[in-house]
């Protein structure tokens, strides 16, 4: 956790539900400004505007960017989940700009941090430590980290909720949900709703640090007998609802693995894709936020540390089952098994199209086909990436309207494409079929045994 926050500052979290409203009222309007003018330039140029590109502009991306990241709580955190597959999505300029919310956030100041620790933690707290570094070495959505020393000698890094954001998250997710929809760019039909109600209660629980520290605790004791990951552990004494304490551990970006040898740089990312299947197939619970924040990587002992269990869940054991079975499909190249398990799943449903339906088993097929073509996969080649980005567009075009689909599958979904990023960002090269092959196996024995 030896990270700085490198273009952060401090800056006070704005708090009270009309004072966050004012913010994103203020950055929508002046969004709906820029469209305007930049609509009526197009006019002026004998051009029909497109709302996509009017909206999609760096002009507005940049003031989307900055006013989240000055809010921070739910609605940064929203923006963040939405910035994870900008890669693929926006062009180059403008995914860059996004990116700004998965670094670094604003801190709070001195001030600020002292009114939150003196709220929470007992009388003359500060006796019990040698020192605590009021500069954070990490900001987020939801809180900051400092580190710290107890008087004991135990290294320590403390996590602080900034104030408000718990309050905030069901205004800040309705207001979200607005500007998504003034944007032009849900397809027609599409059903935000649920989407919105299922991050609003996501939300509600990152912000439970106590919870989070128990999830802490439980993976800790999943991982105990894996050498290659440290989970640090929890300090109860110094935890409340809005302060999470545990262990200090060193480590850089995970994404600073990118300059290590290639064997490294591949068995990180053969780690991580291992991780995420130990977690949905053997533990049934799952870290389900890929943000690379989340990782580090220790080069001197060379072990990478897991951090940030807010987004902890139980996946439902059906739903377990359908993605172990939806693999094997895949891996066999079962067209017929494979229709039968979307559909089960829920990517599709009985009133989706024929053709569309042969859209979304021919992107399965077509991604295992890549996975398993020639033993190790190179993740930086990003042919498939395009490839499907090309289907996906032609899906859309189509009039496809995907189906609301359950929380368990939008966030293994979620977790899926952040470590297939990650592996990317690191130009990894992974033999995942050979990953995937004993948890199928385990799987078959379990249905045999059954």
């Amino acid at each position: 956790m030896d990270r700085k926050p490198s273009d952060a500052r401090a800056l006070a979290v704005p708090t009270g539900r009309f004072t966050r409203f004012g913010r994103l009222g203020s950055m929508t309007a002046g969004i709906a400004g820029n469209m305007a003018i930049n609509g009526l330039a197009k006019l002026g140029q004998g051009q029909r505007p497109e709302m996509r590109d009017l909206l999609l502009t760096p002009s507005n991306i940049t003031r989307v960017a900055d006013q989240l990241a000055k809010m921070r709580g739910a609605a940064m955190k929203i923006g963040q989940l939405m910035s994870m597959d900008t890669g693929d999505v926006l062009p180059p300029e403008l995914a860059q700009i996004m990116a700004r919310l998965r670094d670094n956030a604003h801190f709070m100041p001195p001030a600020q941090l002292k009114q939150v620790l003196n709220a929470q933690w007992p009388e003359h707290w500060l006796r019990s430590f040698e020192s605590f570094d009021v500069r954070p070495i990490a900001a987020a959505s939801i809180g900051q980290v400092h580190r710290a020393r107890l008087k004991t000698g135990e290294e320590l890094a403390i996590k602080v909720q900034y104030p408000g954001v718990a309050e905030s998250i069901d205004s800040d997710v309705a207001n979200v949900g607005l500007l998504m929809r003034m944007s032009g760019l849900l397809p027609g039909g599409f059903e935000l709703a649920p989407y919105l109600d299922e991050a609003r209660k996501q939300l509600h629980e990152e912000t439970d640090y106590q919870r989070e520290g128990a999830h802490l605790s439980r993976f800790g004791a999943l991982l105990a007998d894996a050498p290659r990951f440290v989970v640090p552990r929890l300090e109860e004494r110094w935890t409340t609802s809005d302060i999470l304490a545990m262990s200090f551990v060193a480590g850089a970006p995970v994404e600073a693995a990118r300059n290590a040898p290639d064997a490294v740089r591949n068995q990180v990312a053969r780690d991580l894709i291992d991780l995420t299947l130990r977690e949905l197939f053997t533990f049934g619970v799952m870290q389900t936020d890929p943000n690379f924040a989340n990782y580090l990587y220790d080069a001197a002992v060379d072990r990478i540390a897991l951090l940030d269990f807010g987004a902890t869940r139980e996946i439902a054991p059906d739903v377990v089952d359908q993605y172990a079975r939806l693999i094997a499909a895949g891996v066999e190249d079962d067209r017929v098994a494979i229709e039968a398990i979307i559909h089960e799943i829920g990517f599709v449903t009985e009133d989706s199209k024929p053709a569309h339906r042969e859209a979304i088993v021919d992107m399965i097929r077509t991604v295992f086909g890549a996975l398993g073509r020639s033993g190790q996969f190179d993740f930086s080649d990003t042919e498939l990436s395009r490839v499907m980005q090309a289907k996906g567009t032609a899906l859309a075009e189509d009039e496809f309207v995907p189906p609301p689909l359950p929380i368990d599958v939008l966030l293994l979904q979620r977790k899926f494409g952040g470590v297939f990023l990650l592996a990317s960002r690191l130009g990894a090269q992974v033999d995942v079929m050979a990953v995937l092959r004993p948890y199928l196996e385990d799987r078959r024995k379990e249905r045999r045994s059954a």
